[in-house]
């Protein structure tokens, strides 16, 4: 489970993301700076770079990201993608990257949402796993900047890439899936609902909120999908500043509290959520019970820096 969002205000772009799972595994807010080597295992190193903030898992001296973004604004996240994702041989010709480099690979190289999606067209998702103690994860990604989002996965049939009108990703099914699912819901509004039901019947609403009944409140892929969609898009639509604050508010009504979702191996539950704010380079993470720990991306410097 995870939820992803990315969201374009008057004067900033904001890009999180939930993490939702049984437990941690010591990740911690990390920064690559633009002279700490980037070592890939097929696609070379990448001495110098673009510099990146996000959560991760620091092993053997490399972050695995689980979400980033880099000095320029451009941001990327991986969400689980179980039963649909596929990661290929290693393949002559291409770009060859393993599930867990994609992240750093992409936001060291590229600049902007237009440059990593021309770099995609040459990416190989390549089925490398980092060890055998930590094997790959079936993942799919979420890359945004100021002038959109785009998703992407690898499949039976190679690396699709698709716009996201949205702004939004979460896990199963495909993506083009969940973005014709939205269909379902088109009737829905923020607005008190008017009679269309049929004439006679006194249907006048009892209660506020009636607009959107029938959104999904349960925790489900698809229905976190629409929710996500329909918070992102109706919360304070372009009637006042929008902050990082609010940003955490659209990710609030997809938390998932700790006992309401079974896994493999426990509960799952929201155990953070984040924030890139692009304008500032700072990136916040917010535990499940509330705490917030804010850090700035600081480019230079030549060792993994850890808060």
């Amino acid at each position: 489970m995870c939820t992803a969002i990315g969201l374009k205000t008057s004067n900033n772009y904001y890009f999180g993301r939930t993490l939702d799972v049984c437990s941690t595994h010591g990740e911690t807010t990390v920064t690559a700076p633009r002279n700490f080597p980037l070592v890939f295992r097929e696609a070379g190193v990448l001495k110098t770079h673009r510099a990146i903030i996000g959560t991760a898992h620091v092993a053997g001296g490399m972050p695995l990201y689980y979400e980033a973004m880099n000095e320029d604004g451009l941001c990327m996240a991986g969400l689980n993608f179980p039963q649909n994702a596929v990661y290929h041989p290693v393949q002559k010709g291409k770009t060859n990257v393993a599930p867990f480099e994609i992240i750093p690979y992409i936001l060291g190289s590229c600049k902007t949402l237009a440059e990593a999606k021309e770099a995609l067209k040459n990416i190989n998702v390549a089925d490398i796993s980092f060890s055998a103690e930590l094997p790959h994860t079936p993942l799919h990604w979420m890359i945004g900047d100021g002038t959109g989002e785009i998703v992407a996965e690898s499949v039976a049939d190679g690396l699709k890439v698709y716009d996201n009108p949205a702004g939004v990703l979460t896990n199963n099914p495909t993506f083009d899936m969940q973005l014709f699912n939205l269909k379902n819901y088109a009737a829905l509004s923020p607005y008190n609902p008017g009679t269309a039901f049929a004439q006679g019947p006194d249907l006048t609403p009892y209660s506020r909120g009636m607009g959107a009944l029938g959104l999904p409140g349960d925790w489900s892929s698809p229905s976190r999908f629409v929710r996500a969609t329909f918070v992102k898009f109706n919360i304070l639509p372009e009637k006042e500043q929008f902050g990082g604050a609010d940003f955490f508010n659209v990710l609030e009504s997809v938390k998932v509290p700790n006992g309401c979702v079974e896994g493999e191996s426990g509960f799952q539950y929201t155990v953070y959520s984040c924030c890139c704010d692009t304008k500032n380079l700072t990136y916040t993470r917010k535990s499940y019970s509330g705490e917030l720990s804010v850090a700035t991306l600081v480019p230079d410097g030549s060792e993994l820096k850890s808060n």
